[in-house]
């Protein structure tokens, strides 16, 4: 840019003032490092402070979504399922018998409502539930979670990817109590990294850690 200015004998003269760049830099590396970090503390755990703001446990380490030979499951109506054509998208889950009583319907509402809560990302966002025994699902719950994919899996089969080892000890009983006692998130890679803890989850709080999943990821 040129700007005049008067000399000591009074005549005008040019001077050259160079623009800097430097404020673009400054911009640019503002709007990249949170980016970065967010990406960098999602995909390596151990990075994260001890109070760090996350309402739900993280699973460690992540487990990967199982195959259609390793996890067997089958819609409502018998027809086979693979859970990996759900890559892609982030899955909220859920595993109950299909009677589905009150404790139930109650973790189905809120992955309904914190899905519902995610504006222009719900689309990102998927529901599935595990229907752990042969139970007719009532049909009152059939319409109030219409978009939840509902699939049949054997509970012992499903807990070898959904618990921990610990969890996974005691009769088939109380490891299907173990597993309704939860709500999970696998991510768009297909790992599973959360759990909350069932119908005694703060729906507020779970909606807010889905949102900041969300807005970190670029994924899904």
């Amino acid at each position: 840019m040129n700007t005049t200015r008067p000399s000591e004998s009074g005549i005008a003269v040019k001077s050259a003032v160079k623009r800097s760049n430097m404020p673009l830099y400054l911009i640019m590396l503002t709007c990249i490092v949170p980016m970065l970090a967010a990406v960098l503390l999602y995909y390596v755990p151990s990075l994260r402070p001890d109070g760090s703001t996350n309402y739900g446990n993280f699973v460690q380490p992540q487990r990967p979504m199982p195959s259609a030979d390793t996890l067997r499951l089958t819609t409502l109506d018998g027809k086979p399922f693979d859970l990996q054509t759900l890559k892609g998208k982030w899955l909220l889950l859920t595993s109950d018998g299909g009677a589905c009583p009150d404790s139930c319907a109650q973790k189905l509402h809120f992955t309904r409502n914190g899905h519902a809560s995610q504006g222009k990302n719900v689309q990102r966002i998927q529901r599935v539930w595990f229907v752990t025994d042969d139970q007719p699902v009532p049909d009152k719950v059939l319409q109030a979670y219409k978009g939840t994919i509902m699939l049949r899996a054997d509970p012992k089969a499903l807990s070898q990817f959904l618990l921990d080892e610990a969890d996974r000890t005691g009769d088939e009983v109380a490891v299907e109590k173990k597993m309704d006692s939860y709500l999970w998130i696998i991510d768009p890679n297909g790992n599973l990294i959360m759990h909350y803890p069932g119908n005694q989850t703060d729906p507020i709080r779970f909606r807010g850690d889905l949102a900041k999943l969300l807005h970190a990821s670029t994924i899904g």
